[in-house]
């Protein structure tokens, strides 16, 4: 006597909730994290020169913790303000809204649910610092919309990112001295030599589509503008060194990363799409390299 088959069905796939976390994940770029770091770097920069090689830990994981946050809120909030243009650009047409796989009103939310969050790790600092990150907030929100009115937005984003130097020295001293805003504006410089490079990468594409960039504005001197912001940069960072009596293992680092830009500038020579985006990916390592510097520097006092 045949027996009757039951047969089962199992589902091995991915829950929806899991489906819609693995979205978000993507959304806020937490598969490509380089822009935590690069938003990071100097805001350990500044708290390690701010607390003289010693700063409050707690204060340490309030600004770590708050990077990522709003580097990831940044991600959501750009991709809304980019909905109608990522798909025309190669390098972005995968991504979540793009590709229907988070709505824009849910980015919306993610935006505001993570800037809420980090706002409340900033709320347990002093109040001082707590309205200088109502000023982080608002660039924040307004950089990714400034491609569409100036060929600057690098500028935007750079103030935005940069925002954590001062904002670092009023937590840990409750006061903004002049090598504070000498960082700030080397991070400034930073953030338009990396996203330049990686502007680069889409140049062809934005001009096609009209949006704007400091690659499109600079032109066939892109590397020469590159390597004057580069000059710069490396100059204040020099400034400032010596304005808290800083020692050699900090400028053998600051040397370093002079080699790091000529690597980045051999990286670019052909304004190849490839070598913009290693030459972007390269400040990372740039931005360790100087920690890295200062951290031993103050070990050695």
């Amino acid at each position: 006597m045949n027996q009757p088959q039951i047969k089962v069905e199992l589902n091995h796939g991915p829950s929806p909730m899991m489906r819609r976390l693995s979205n978000y994940i993507k959304l806020v770029r937490l598969d490509s994290p380089i822009g935590i770091f690069l938003l990071l770097w100097p805001s350990l920069w500044a708290l390690w020169i701010a607390g003289e090689g010693q700063p409050r830990w707690g204060v340490v994981v309030i600004f770590i913790l708050g990077v990522a946050l709003m580097r990831s809120a940044g991600c959501a909030i750009n991709d809304y303000a980019d909905r109608n243009f990522d798909g025309k650009v190669k390098r972005t047409s995968n991504r979540s809204i793009v590709m229907g796989r988070v709505k824009p009103k849910e980015a919306l939310a993610v935006f505001a649910v993570l800037s809420l969050i980090a706002f409340g790790l900033v709320l347990l600092l002093n109040v001082e610092t707590v309205l200088m990150s109502i000023v982080a907030m608002i660039l924040a929100t307004l950089y990714p919309f400034m491609k569409r009115y100036t060929h600057l937005p690098q500028l935007v984003l750079g103030m935005a990112f940069g925002w954590a130097v001062p904002m670092a020295y009023m937590a840990l001293t409750e006061t903004i001295p002049p090598v504070a805003w000498l960082l700030y504006l080397a991070a400034v410089i930073w953030a338009l030599i990396y996203d330049t490079e990686y502007a680069m990468v889409d140049r062809e594409d934005d001009i096609r589509i009209g949006v704007k960039s400091t690659a499109i504005l600079f032109g066939e001197y892109d590397r020469i503008m590159i390597g004057l912001l580069q000059v710069s940069m490396l100059g204040l960072l020099l400034l400032a060194g010596s304005k808290v009596g800083l020692g050699w293992f900090y400028y053998t680092s600051i040397a370093v990363a002079g080699l790091l830009f000529l690597r980045q500038q051999h990286l670019i020579r052909e304004c190849d799409p490839k070598g913009c985006f290693l030459a972007f990916q390269n400040n990372n390592l740039l931005g360790i390299v100087i920690f890295i510097g200062l951290l031993v520097d103050y070990l050695m006092v």
